[in-house]
Parts: C-alpha cells; structure tokens; sequence
C-alpha cells in the first residue's frame, strides 16, 4: 500500500513540474499568438507562485516535500528507497540530461523563475474588476400613473 502511495505521489510531483513548464511554454506561445485566456489571474498567479516555491527551495537548500513524502511512504518497505532528488532522477530517466549536482538545477530553477517574472510583468493578468452597482430604480412616484 505504500509504495502505491509513493507512487501516487512522483505521478502528482510529475504533473506539478509538466504544469509548470508546459504552463510557461503555453503563456510565452500564448502572448505571440495574442491568446486571451493565458491572461487568466487565476492561471498566472498560481503559475508564478509555483515557480517561485520551486527556486525558493533550490536557493535555501530546501527538501520538496512532495520527495519527502515519496520517501516516507517508501521507507517501510525500502521499495526504491533513492537518495536522489525527484528532478534529478526525472531529468535523466525522461530526458536523459547528465545532471550531477543540485547547482545545475538552481541555476535552472532560477533562470526559468526569471523567466515567468519577466512574462508576468511582459504580459500581465487580467484582474476582473466588480462592477460599480447600479443606482436602484426609484419607485413610481404617485403623481406617475402606473400603466397596467
């Protein structure tokens, strides 16, 4: 049961990181393509947010914790219990990247979080405004007469 929740959980960190990377490929063709709706606030600012946990956690040294987690529900099992970080294990299982230190992917997590900054500020969202209520209508006053 563990390792199936282990399991789950690189599937989840999987569709965190795709999230983020195809998200930031779909505002860059988005904003070239004039699309409307990678101004979405919603998309933008959890896309933004996302990317800034991420390279504040390479910068401090910080464990994910969806790979702490991963690792929790392996340890009891010792079912490919792996040292390794997620992204390092991702980027040379699915991409086959020589990726040796976790410098290298500071110095990526931080270039892609420039990135996202200057298509924020390049592109911004679209923030909806509430529109002002309008005035009530007045009651019919009584010198009026009311049709029926």
């Amino acid at each position: 049961m563990y390792g199936f929740l282990a399991d789950v959980v690189v599937v989840v960190h999987f569709a965190f990181v795709a999230g983020v990377v195809f998200g930031q490929l779909l505002i860059v063709i988005g904003v070239l393509a004039r699309w409307q709706w990678i101004r979405n606030a919603w998309f933008r600012c959890i896309h933004l947010l996302s990317i800034l946990f991420v390279a504040f956690e390479y910068v401090f040294g910080i464990t994910c914790p969806l790979t702490n987690l991963e690792r929790y529900w392996r340890r009891p099992h010792g079912a490919g219990l792996q040292s390794e970080a997620f992204m390092i294990r991702l980027l040379r299982g699915l991409f086959f990247c020589p990726v040796e230190t976790e410098g290298t992917l500071t110095v990526a997590a931080c270039v892609f979080a420039g990135l996202a900054v200057v298509t924020f500020i390049l592109a911004p969202p679209r923030f909806r405004r509430r529109r002002a209520a309008l005035p009530a209508p007045a009651p019919p006053s009584e010198a009026e007469p009311v049709s029926t």
